[in-house]
C-alpha cells in the first residue's frame, strides 16, 4: 500500500510515523504534502539532529514532545529531548565542558542571563529575532534579551496574580468577586463575620519551602510600588529591605498572619508552613475556606471531578490593586528558548518553536499557555487557560517576571525562601527582610 493509502487507513498517531517516512522521499501523498505545507521553511535538513534540554519532566515532558512530532515528520529533523531534575544545578558544568545541549528551555531568566555571560550562548537568529518582534509583548521581549542582545524567545508563561474561589459558594452566600484591595479586605471580613477563615494556604515544598510567600510580596510589591520600584528591587538597586518592601510584606501579613483569617481548613497560621502547596487551597471544595492566592498552574492539582468555570466548583480572579497609579501589573513566569549552537537545524528548530503554530500545538495538549499574541484562544478547552493567556497578551497589562527566578541563586533560591518560611513562623519583618538583604552577593 502506497503512503496515500495508508494516510487514508490510519489514525493520527500512525498518520505521524507515516509523514516521517514520506518526508523528504518525493513519495508524498497529496494528504501528506497537506498536512506538512505549514513546515516547507524549514525543510532542507533531513537527516540531522538537535539536541534539547530543559527542567520539564514526566507527563510535562510527553505533552512538549508531542507538540513538535509533526515538526519532526515534516522536516525529517530529529528533536532528542531530555528533561532533568537538575537541569538549573547542572547546566552550566555541562555547557562549560563541551557537552551542552544545542537549545535548552530556561525557566529562570537569570540563569539564561549567566549563561549568555559566559559567551558560550549564542545570539538569536533573525527568524527567531522576527517571530519574537511581531508576537511577543515588550513586557516579555525584555527577559529573553541581555547587554541588547537578543538570545532566548518566550516558549510558554503562566500567570501568578489570581486568586482562586469557588462560585458556587459565592453565588450562595451573595459573595461577588473583589475589585480593588479594600474590596478584598472587605470580603475577608465579611467571611471571617460567619465563622469561616476566608483564606487557606500552604508553602511546604520541600527544599523550595517558602515560594509561595515570595510570590505574594512580589505581586503586593507591584501593586503598591509599581513595576519601576519592582524592577529596581529585583535588580538591587535598592536594597531587598527598602521601606517601600517593608510595607508590601506587612500589607501580606495582614492576610497571611491574620489569626481571623487563616488557615481555612488547617489549623492557626503556624499550619502554614507545613501544609504542602498542592494541598494549599483544597479546602476551597469543603467550604472551609473561601479565598487561595495561587497560580494558574495550580489547576493541576484541583481534583479531576471538580468543574473549573465561572459558575463552576472554582474558577479565579485577578488579585485586585491597590494603588490605581501602579496600573495593571500582573505577575508571572515562564520558559524561554535559547540556543548553544548556530546550526542550521537548530535555528530552524529555534525559529519554530517562536511561532504562533507551536503555541497552538502546545495548548491542545492542555495546561500550558503562551505570551504569543497570535495563538489561537479556540485551542484552549480551560476557562483559566483563556483567562490567562488573555492576562499575556493583553496590552494595557504590565507583565512582570518572577523576582526570586531574576535574582541570583543564593537569594533567590536560597534565603528569600527560608526568610518567607521563618516569617510565616512569626520571625520580625523587617529582621528578616535585612537578613535576606545581608546574603545578597557581593
Amino acid at each position: 500500500m502506497g503512503c496515500a493509502g495508508v494516510l487514508r487507513a490510519t489514525a493520527i498517531t500512525a498518520t505521524v510515523a507515516l509523514l516521517a517516512a514520506c518526508a523528504g522521499t518525493g513519495a508524498e501523498s497529496p494528504s501528506a504534502q497537506a498536512a506538512c505545507a505549514p513546515f516547507a521553511g524549514y525543510r532542507g535538513h533531513q537527516g540531522t539532529t538537535v539536541t534539547v534540554s530543559s527542567s520539564i519532566r514526566d507527563v510535562e515532558a510527553d505533552k512538549l514532545v508531542q507538540a513538535w512530532e509533526t515538526f519532526q515528520s515534516c522536516t525529517g529533523i530529529t528533536i532528542d529531548y531530555t528533561g532533568r531534575a537538575d537541569f538549573e544545578a547542572t547546566l552550566p558544568a555541562e555547557v562549560a565542558a563541551g557537552r551542552g545541549p544545542d537549545l535548552a528551555f530556561f525557566p529562570q531568566p537569570g540563569l539564561l542571563a549567566a549563561m549568555a555571560h559566559t559567551g558560550r550562548l549564542k545570539p538569536a537568529g533573525k527568524d527567531v529575532a522576527a517571530e519574537v518582534e511581531r508576537y511577543y509583548p515588550a513586557d516579555w521581549k525584555r527577559y529573553g534579551v541581555v547587554d541588547g542582545v537578543l538570545y532566548g524567545a518566550p516558549l510558554d508563561g503562566n500567570v501568578k496574580s489570581f486568586v482562586w474561589y469557588s462560585p458556587k459558594y459565592f453565588a450562595e452566600h451573595g459573595y461577588t468577586v473583589p475589585q480593588t484591595w479594600d474590596d478584598l479586605i472587605a470580603l475577608s471580613d465579611r467571611i471571617a463575620a460567619t465563622g469561616v477563615k476566608p483564606w487557606c494556604a500552604g508553602i511546604e515544598s520541600g527544599g523550595a519551602t517558602g515560594w509561595p510567600v515570595t510570590d505574594w510580596l512580589e505581586d503586593t510589591l507591584l501593586r503598591t510600588a509599581g513595576p519601576a520600584v519592582y524592577d529596581q528591587w529585583v535588580e538591587h538597586r535598592i536594597p531587598f529591605d527598602d521601606p517601600r518592601v517593608v510595607a508590601a510584606l506587612e500589607r501580606v501579613g495582614t492576610i497571611l498572619r491574620n489569626p481571623r483569617y487563616v488557615n481555612g481548613g488547617y489549623g492557626g497560621v503556624e499550619s502554614i508552613a507545613g501544609t504542602p502547596f498542592q494541598e494549599g487551597g483544597l479546602p476551597i471544595l469543603q467550604h472551609q475556606c473561601a479565598l487561595h492566592r495561587q497560580a494558574s498552574f495550580y489547576m493541576n492539582w484541583w481534583p479531576a471531578n471538580a468543574t473549573i468555570a465561572e459558575d463552576g466548583d472554582l474558577y479565579a480572579f485577578y488579585l485586585p490593586p491597590v494603588d490605581p497609579a501602579a496600573g495593571r501589573p500582573v505577575l508571572g513566569a515562564g520558559v524561554f528558548a535559547a540556543a548553544f549552537a548556530d546550526r542550521a537545524e537548530v535555528q530552524a528548530v529555534a525559529a519554530y518553536l517562536a511561532t504562533p503554530a507551536f503555541a497552538d500545538s502546545r495548548a491542545r495538549s492542555g495546561g500550558v499557555v503562551s505570551p504569543n499574541t497570535g495563538l489561537d484562544s479556540n485551542v484552549l478547552d480551560n476557562p483559566i487557560e483563556k483567562l490567562s493567556a488573555g492576562l499575556l497578551t493583553d496590552p494595557g497589562v504590565t507583565f512582570r517576571f518572577d523576582g526570586s527566578d531574576q535574582m541570583p541563586a543564593a537569594v533567590g533560591a536560597g534565603t528569600f525562601w527560608s526568610g518567607m518560611t521563618d516569617w510565616i513562623r512569626g520571625a520580625d519583618t523587617a529582621t528578616v527582610l535585612h537578613r535576606i538583604e545581608t546574603s545578597w552577593p557581593a
